[in-house]
């Protein structure tokens, strides 16, 4: 019966130190494997077996890009300018066993690293500068500590400046230049409104004077031509107003000439053509020499209607 316990606790034990010694590694990570204290194998995913009481997981590796948030940093510029700045460093682990061997407490030496890098850049930098270059910084910084980790098995990604304080004295004055800066634009902006402004009401009076005179024009145009056709109706009323009174003319004449008068008419024609004219408003007359055979043809008249009394 004792037999049997013994047994059954060797079999237990046994068990329990085959099931220790599988391990299985996740995806993502990896083993350092030792050996009585020194390297034997790095372990990476799926399913290993190591040696009873010999063979140890010494460290666990997380090969996930990491990120890692420093505290502010303060620096100085070259124009002696101090101000804080805190980083943010994107790392993965790309060689497990100079991870693991290569330097001690990695991160630590990440930040000392990075702070000592950035005060270097930022020396040669002046304050306008650091705060306009950040990808430049950014970049500069991440090369060089991308060679300085390779060491330790690790490759810097990524360096970005999360914030740049400077002092309160400085944010001051820069609040006031930009503050004097958008007054200008706003100055700016104002006065080019009012440009544009007076130029469009002068062309707005440009394009009414010019329709005016357009206008004006027009108008004139159309009184010259209708001025002219009633000098033209004018014209052509006076012409056949004469072309009529020279067709009666013609008329009489013919009416005389087919009517055939003698000497006597004629003269007594004459004579109250004679008459009329005198009847106008001419202080002179001029009489012609056949009057006196006018004269004695209406004496001849005077004679006959006394016998017919």
């Amino acid at each position: 019966m004792e037999t049997m316990i013994v047994f059954s606790v060797i079999v237990l034990i046994v068990l329990i130190i085959a099931a220790s010694c599988i391990k299985i590694v996740p995806q993502a990570h990896a083993s350092i494997v030792e050996c009585l204290g020194a390297y034997r194998a790095t372990w990476n995913v799926g399913i290993h077996f190591k040696r009873p009481f010999v063979d140890r997981v010494a460290k666990k590796i997380n090969l996930k890009e990491q990120v890692v948030d420093f505290p502010p940093q303060p620096v100085i510029t070259k124009d002696n300018v101090t101000m804080q700045i805190d980083t943010v460093v994107f790392f993965q682990i790309t060689d497990p066993k100079l991870f693991a061997y290569g330097v001690e407490s990695p991160i630590m030496a990440i930040e000392n690293l990075t702070a000592t890098t950035l005060r270097n850049i930022i020396g040669d930098l002046e304050l306008d500068e650091t705060l306009t270059s950040r990808e430049t910084i950014n970049t500069k910084m991440r090369a060089s500590l991308d060679v300085a980790t390779d060491p330790w098995g690790i490759k810097v990604n990524r360096v970005e400046l999360k914030n740049i304080i400077p002092p309160a004295a400085i944010q001051d004055a820069m609040e006031k230049q930009m503050k004097a800066e958008r007054e200008r634009r706003e100055a700016i902006l104002k006065a080019e409104g009012e440009k544009k402004s007076t130029i469009l009401v002068a062309e707005g009076k440009k394009e009414s004077a010019i329709l005016d005179a357009e206008a004006e024009k027009q108008a004139a145009i159309l009184r010259a031509e209708a001025h002219k056709e009633a000098m033209v109706r004018e014209a052509e009323g006076e012409a056949e107003a004469i072309l009529k009174v020279q067709k009666a003319n013609a008329d009489g004449l013919r009416f005389l000439k087919e009517a055939a008068p003698d000497s006597g008419v004629l003269q007594i024609k004459s004579l109250e053509a004679f008459a009329k004219a005198a009847d106008g408003k001419a202080t002179k007359i001029i009489v012609p020499s056949e009057i006196s055979g006018i004269a004695g043809l209406v004496q001849s008249f005077a004679e006959i209607a006394k016998k017919d009394e």
